[in-house]
């Protein structure tokens, strides 16, 4: 079939997440927890045609880029002060559940091995980093908390899959040694760390010395990661761990690599396009049920909840009892640890909030259908039929149950310092304050003879006295909320209405449209700006 005949097909597909996307919103549902509803719904349509989802577009296609853009907006400062955390989750919880999985599923499912039973905890170990944080930033959450669960999310998927590989090699070959499996892990990691590095390295050399404009930035952001993740996997490393490595180090120098205008533009055009990645896998999950369930063989449709169900209680269970421990066990132990007191309402938050998703579904589908010596692959039905319960318990169930146990939790910030809006009039008045000493030690001629240079000084005086009362403003508040709530609608009306006297201008054609059009882009990040006073 040629591409032409795919767009119809396409073109329809996204439109429909859109729409979808807007009525999640309109309901107050994340998106991703409505749109594999809305799939799982169409799925159940007479005459809808069964799509089974291709692993390889999912690991080649979508997956370099939405993790690559994870890896891009984490916060360094955070990942780095949590990375013990991190570790521990994406790592070793990985390896627990996969054991645990295992041998629960060996005791239960007719027929199962405890090589099958690590494939199966392989595949439902990572949780899914887009499902928790859309869900969890329409909330008040602790920063600590989305903190862990966004690097842990980043990768938690290359150890999983690893897990699976190995668990897949054994039940193949029918020879596994735990030995060289821990091995080979730390080995496929190590080096696909070390790939995409390299790979990142060299982008970083062609931004810094090679004359590019902001549309050669963003085309190469787009290559970075299938360029990094093509090239861990070439070599049989891991591409995920190459991905978020490489990820990680660019956008750490991007300010160094970056014109202004390439960074403006690489985040319009990184939102959407995996906005746009993501809502289309997320419909495609649902929509995958008509397909797994007909080919459920040997088992009844009961027999398959009932084993999702219990496998789903499982790793719910096991990961409250691992982040209660490497929450509070290191602290009590190592009295050095600069941490702030842990709080159990952390652990139940981060064990809630492991929604599983993509990942877990295309490493299911990616299993083959025959063994080399041709016989089927035993179990593969059962195992995709419970992948599929655990996303939909993981991912629906806890996905909709999560907001009322914030509400209910009252969770609180404990280890933030300084309120973030007087550290963003801190950073703007030390901001200023640079580069007023810049002006004030080496353009004291140019100050005395240079009326647009004077009054530049002068500006930036007064923003730095604004910004001074701001944040003395800020300090003071009883009903801070209230009061910020009000200043920012103020502030849209004036930008309202010189968005108004924009359009006059422009009407009445006594102004370049350049310029008019680059004043509209300076309001927008005016507008911008007040809309991240209240989160």
């Amino acid at each position: 079939m040629v591409i032409h005949e795919y767009m119809p097909f396409i073109i329809v597909l996204l439109l429909a997440v859109l729409i979808l996307v807007m009525l999640g919103e309109r309901v107050k549902i994340a998106y991703p927890i409505f749109l594999v509803l809305s799939g799982l719904g169409l799925s159940m349509i007479p005459g809808v045609p069964h799509i089974q989802m291709d692993p390889e577009l999912v690991f080649l296609i979508f997956l370099p880029t939405i993790l690559y853009e994870a890896a891009w907006y984490t916060p360094w400062q955070d990942f780095y002060k949590y990375k013990r955390h991190i570790s521990l989750l994406a790592f070793g919880l990985v390896i627990f559940t996969s054991l645990i999985v295992a041998l629960v599923a060996e005791s239960m499912i007719p027929g199962f091995t405890l090589a099958l039973g690590f494939l199966l905890g392989g595949i439902i170990s990572p949780p899914d980093a887009v499902a928790a944080t859309s869900v969890l930033k329409r909330m008040r959450v602790p920063k600590r908390v989305l903190a862990i669960l966004e690097g842990e999310s980043l990768i938690n998927d290359a150890s999983s899959l690893i897990v699976f590989k190995f668990a897949l090699a054994a039940v193949i070959t029918h020879q596994f040694s735990m030995g060289m499996a821990i091995q080979q892990f730390f080995l496929v990691a190590g080096m696909g760390t070390v790939v995409g590095l390299v790979i990142a390295a060299l982008m970083y050399l062609i931004h810094r010395y090679v004359p590019t404009s902001s549309h050669v930035d963003t085309a190469l952001a787009l290559l970075a990661p299938y360029m990094m993740y093509i090239g861990a996997e070439h070599f049989h490393f891991s591409g995920v761990m190459a991905v978020v490595a490489g990820g990680l180090f660019l956008s750490y120098h991007s300010h160094r690599i970056l014109t202004h205008e390439s960074r403006l533009q690489a985040t319009g055009f990184w939102s959407t396009l995996v906005f746009l990645m993501n809502g289309t896998i997320f419909i495609l999950i649902g929509l995958e049920m008509s397909v797994i369930r007909d080919n459920m063989n040997g088992f009844t449709m009961a027999e398959g909840i009932q084993f999702g169900i219990i496998i789903s209680l499982t790793i719910i269970f096991v990961r409250f009892l691992w982040t209660y421990f490497i929450l509070f066990v290191p602290r009590e132990l190592f009295t050095y640890l600069k941490e702030p007191p842990p709080d159990w309402r952390d652990a139940m938050i981060i064990s809630v909030a492991a929604m599983r998703g993509v990942v877990s579904l295309a490493a299911a589908f990616s299993i083959p259908l025959l063994l080399p010596s041709g016989e089927v692959f035993p179990q593969r039905n059962i195992i995709l039929f419970v992948t599929f319960v655990v996303i939909m318990i993981t991912l629906v169930g806890q996905g909709l149950i999560l907001p009322l146990l914030l509400k209910f939790l009252d969770i609180k910030e404990k280890d933030e310092l300084v309120d973030e809006d007087e550290q963003e009039a801190m950073i703007g008045v030390l901001l200023k304050k640079a580069a007023l000493k810049k002006l004030t030690d080496q353009y004291g001629t140019e100050i005395n003879r240079n009326q647009l240079v004077s009054n530049l000084k002068r500006q930036l005086e007064t923003q730095i006295e604004v910004t001074y009362e701001k944040k003395e403003s800020l300090e003071g508040i009883q009903s801070r909320k209230e009061e910020l709530f009000e200043y920012q609608r103020i502030m849209r009306e004036l930008i309202h209405v010189q968005r108004q006297e924009l359009a006059r201008l422009r009407s009445a054609e006594s102004f370049a449209d350049e310029l008019l059009r680059e004043q509209g882009v300076q309001l927008d990040l005016d507008e911008a700006r007040i809309s991240t006073i209240i989160a």
